[in-house]
């Protein structure tokens, strides 16, 4: 049987009754707002939202410019922690927007699979809740899908404070990482599904849910791009639909964490389709892997210590050092990640 078959958990479904959601998938109630049923809209955006509340009202406001007047967006917030529900109060009745509140954190798969069980517009379209969508973003996405079955991406364009981390290894990386991703082969675009995606409801369906087992940060959405390949649906990247990203890891010591998740998540991963799929790591046999082999013999609590030390001390270092020390930091984090998926936490 194919990953694209596979017949995952439902967390979600849409009630007999507007107004409200299953206890499974949280409550969407009168008071936080109700999905209209009287005309279906051309696309419907789904928001996973943890601790969001600050974020929020910047993409509101970008959604309030769409060119596109036709579409919905479904913010599912993953157990509400910062008063999140209240800032969607705040725009619902200026604004196609509602939401599903969880009573406690389930993960980012459970959320995304919340959001389109209720959607009801022909594209789907996730939109992380950092993003700071364009004018045309909702347009770009359903002009897109005018054509045969697609599975588009736009990349993140990560906007950085002015930290240490940033001059010396984020924005740089962040250029190459777009660079890297626009000379991909066709066959290797899926592995950039992430948080500016958008497919099909039919599609949708096609594939089935995000997998709930990939409880932590990471590799959710690698999956779900995996499986959508494996359907035998192209996957495209969109350049006119780069968007904005405020990316939350600012600092080496975030950066780092995010990437021992990721290893973590990455086992996960290979476990289901095959080492061969992830694109694994080749055998360290260089000056350069044997430091980062020798750096990942540290769990999370050491590596952490080691990149709140770097954060202090990098814009005194010389750049190019500065640059190789985050970068020693990331990789041995990401290696290590592998070795103690125990050490990660669920609450993300």
């Amino acid at each position: 049987m194919s990953e694209a078959s596979e017949s995952l958990p439902v967390t979600g479904s849409l009630p007999a009754e507007p107004g409200s959601l299953s206890a499974e998938t949280g409550s969407l109630s009168a008071e936080t707002g109700s999905l209209s049923l009287s005309k279906r809209p051309r696309a419907s955006i789904v928001i996973p939202s943890r601790g969001g509340a600050d974020r929020l009202p910047h993409l509101f406001a970008a959604l309030r410019a769409q060119t596109e007047s036709s579409w919905e967006a479904i913010v599912v917030i993953d157990g509400d922690i910062d008063g999140s529900a209240a800032v969607v109060d705040v725009v619902r009745d200026e604004l196609p927007v509602t939401s599903i509140v969880f009573p406690e954190n389930r993960g980012r798969s459970a959320a995304l699979n919340a959001g389109f069980a209720a959607a009801r517009g022909d594209v789907l379209i996730r939109c992380d809740d950092d993003l700071r969508p364009w004018v045309d973003y909702v347009a770009g996405h359903v002009a897109r899908h005018a054509g045969d079955s697609v599975g588009v991406i736009g990349l993140y364009r990560n906007i950085y404070p002015a930290t240490p981390y940033a001059r010396a290894y984020g924005i740089e990386r962040d250029l190459r990482f777009r660079r890297s991703a626009y000379s991909a082969e066709a066959s290797e675009v899926w592995r950039y599904w992430a948080g500016n995606v958008s497919v099909t409801r039919a599609t949708f369906d096609r594939v089935g849910n995000y997998d709930t087992t990939f409880r932590t940060y990471g590799w959710e959405d690698v999956d779900w791009g995996y499986r959508l390949k494996e359907s035998d649906v192209p996957v495209e990247l969109a350049p006119e639909l780069e968007t904005d990203h405020h990316v939350a890891a600012t600092t080496t010591e975030v950066r780092v964490r995010r990437a021992f998740y990721s290893g973590a998540a990455r086992l996960k991963f290979e476990a289901k389709h095959g080492v061969d799929t992830s694109g694994a790591l080749n055998r360290r046999t260089g000056l350069w892997d044997r430091l980062v082999s020798i750096t990942a013999r540290k769990d999370l609590a050491a590596l952490s210590r080691s990149a709140r030390s770097l954060d202090a001390t990098l814009d005194r270092l010389p750049r190019w050092l500065a640059e190789k020390r985050v970068s020693l930091l990331v990789e041995a984090a990401a290696v290590s990640g592998l070795a103690h998926p125990e050490q990660v936490s669920n609450d993300v």
